[in-house]
């Protein structure tokens, strides 16, 4: 019996030993045309084995690609036109990302709340500044809620952080509720059920009138 640690180990792990034996196989053709489409059959298997990407437009450079790494870019075929393969190419590594900077102390507010600010910031002072400013701590009220529901919250610490978060640059008044997304809430499931009982009655209605014509 003859383990998989004794055995070469997987250039690519994801398309298996069996794909790997047949790419060592199809070097060993002499025949160059009986080569090059076993090697064509063979990236057709793969493109087989991962049908989620075969509407991408780099899909064929994709498995071309990965056939030559399994071949250790040693064996004679060509791709087909307009793919180019060379080990330098398999090297080659996208740009790392740069990921957005996020707060830990008030990470539990979420980053929209940081780009909120940020665009609040940058209004000029008035009565649309003030509103704004007041949904952004009403917003704010109900993330911490929803990040902590046994930690009672009060509109000074809301009002607090957004101060902390905007460096002293956005200042709600000490008279300013920040329960408007709250009650907004709330009064959905009570709206719904006020239209659900009118219905029930309208219904009820023709129901009745229905029986006393009959």
């Amino acid at each position: 019996m003859t383990y998989n640690s004794q055995r070469e180990l997987l250039k690519i792990p994801e398309y298996g030993r069996n794909v790997q034996n047949l790419i060592n196989h199809a070097k060993t053709i002499e025949d160059p045309d009986y080569r090059q489409r076993f090697v064509e059959r063979i990236v057709y298997l793969m493109q087989q084995m991962n049908p989620e990407n075969a509407n991408n437009p780099d899909s064929k450079q994709r498995f071309w690609g990965h056939m030559f790494r399994i071949a250790e870019y040693d064996i004679d075929v060509k791709p087909p036109e307009g793919i180019l393969v060379s080990p330098d190419n398999a090297k080659l590594r996208p740009e790392k990302l740069e990921y957005p900077q996020k707060s830990k102390k008030f990470r539990h507010y979420g980053n929209n709340v940081k780009v909120m600010i940020s665009k609040a910031v940058e209004m000029e002072d008035g009565d649309k500044k003030e509103a704004y400013m007041r949904l952004i701590g009403s917003f704010m009220k109900l993330a911490y809620k929803n990040w902590n529901q046994e930690h009672y919250v009060n509109d000074e610490i809301i009002k607090g952080d957004l101060k902390a978060m905007s460096d002293g640059k956005l200042l709600l008044g000490g008279n300013i509720a920040l329960d408007v997304l709250a009650n907004s809430i709330k009064k959905k499931p009570q709206q719904q059920k006020k239209q659900k009982h009118k219905s029930n009655s309208r219904n009820k209605n023709r129901n009745n009138n229905y029986k006393k014509r009959r």
